[in-house]
């Protein structure tokens, strides 16, 4: 098993390479650069003549290195991460992406485990409910709302929560993360309890959604392993039911449901950057939006690199949690 992880993390160095390939050379397709919107600035809130604010917007590409090639730039950019842990500096905020990341990630992170988590618990159990009661009117309903779920796009789910919040509900703190007692307060019990009274919106959307997709995958597993002939034999050999349930057939029924996972933790923080977007968190999303309409190249590049990361990361979790629960991948 040592020597799987071993093998998976250095394949996995050329795809992250790959990946902060492209995304640092999409980012940079569209015209024009930060230093254009310095020369906009300059006239506009400066009053300087379009020559002064272009001879400004100039020496501000000197001073940053844009004049150089995009695989130039490319490559001081992922040299000065690998050798020095450097992402290098926002052009917006003034201050090294590592701070960025510091400030906005780990927040992100756990909004988008606890999103995981929710959904993964609430769809695994009612796919086992609904599987056990095929074509049962519990088994319509649910199949109806799981439909729902995974085809209502989850910014129009969040901008109706955002509705329901401020004209129905009058919610003030929809943007916010914690009280204004709570906000400098070092983490404690009684902050993280603060912190879900005002997510639990975020967690809702996201959970919805993700809880759809994980529930139809249990579901359509379930259904092919009670087929099998060994839960056959298990039915005859006069097992009890709930042994027969939970002895052969989810034990089995989990391993695509595992491997799904590798997948669901990317597709549950691209769900927390949506709905944060949306409700303007001080989490990852909004930042990257802000910085893809500023060309903050380096801010961009680095977070799409960081989830690129945890799509690996999270594809490796799963691979070992299917190894621990099927010994049969062990001995292969």
């Amino acid at each position: 098993m040592f020597g799987f992880i071993i093998k998976r993390l250095l394949a996995a160095i050329p795809l992250l390479l790959i990946l902060s390939m492209i995304s640092f050379f999409l980012i940079q397709v569209p015209p024009g650069d930060y230093a254009d919107r310095v020369k906009s600035q300059a006239i506009t809130m400066s009053g300087m003549s379009e020559q002064d604010a272009q001879q400004m917007a100039d020496k501000y590409r000197e001073d940053h290195g844009m004049n150089a090639s995009l695989p130039v730039q490319y490559v001081r950019w992922i040299g000065n991460i690998v050798t020095k842990g450097d992402f290098g500096d926002s052009y917006t905020y003034n201050k090294p992406i590592s701070q960025l990341i510091i400030d906005r990630l780990p927040m992100t992170l756990l909004i988008a485990l606890m999103c995981h988590f929710g959904s993964t618990v609430v769809g695994t159990l009612l796919g086992i409910f609904v599987a056990t009661r095929q074509y049962s009117i519990a088994d319509t309903l649910v199949t109806i709302f799981a439909f729902i779920g995974m085809t209502t796009p989850r910014f129009v789910l969040a901008l109706i929560m955002l509705y329901l919040l401020v004209f129905h509900f009058g919610s003030t703190n929809v943007a916010a993360l914690f009280s204004p007692e709570y906000t400098m307060a070092p983490w404690s019990l009684a902050k993280f309890g603060n912190l879900l009274v005002h997510i639990w919106p975020v967690l809702l959307v996201a959970i919805f959604g993700g809880m759809a997709q994980n529930l139809r995958v249990m579901r359509s597993n379930m259904l092919d392993v009670m087929q099998a002939q060994y839960v056959e034999t298990a039915r005859a050999k006069g097992l009890s039911p709930m042994r027969v349930l939970f002895r052969h057939i989810v034990p089995n029924a989990l391993h695509p449901m595992i491997m799904f996972q590798g997948v669901a933790l990317p597709y549950m923080i691209a769900g927390e950057l949506e709905i944060a977007i949306v409700f303007a968190l001080p989490t990852v999303g909004p930042l990257i939006v802000q910085a893809m309409q500023d060309q903050d190249v380096f801010v961009v590049a680095s977070f799409m690199l960081i989830l690129a990361t945890t799509l690996v990361i999270g594809n490796l979790i799963a691979d070992i949690t299917l190894a621990l629960l099927d010994p049969r991948v062990r001995l292969s």
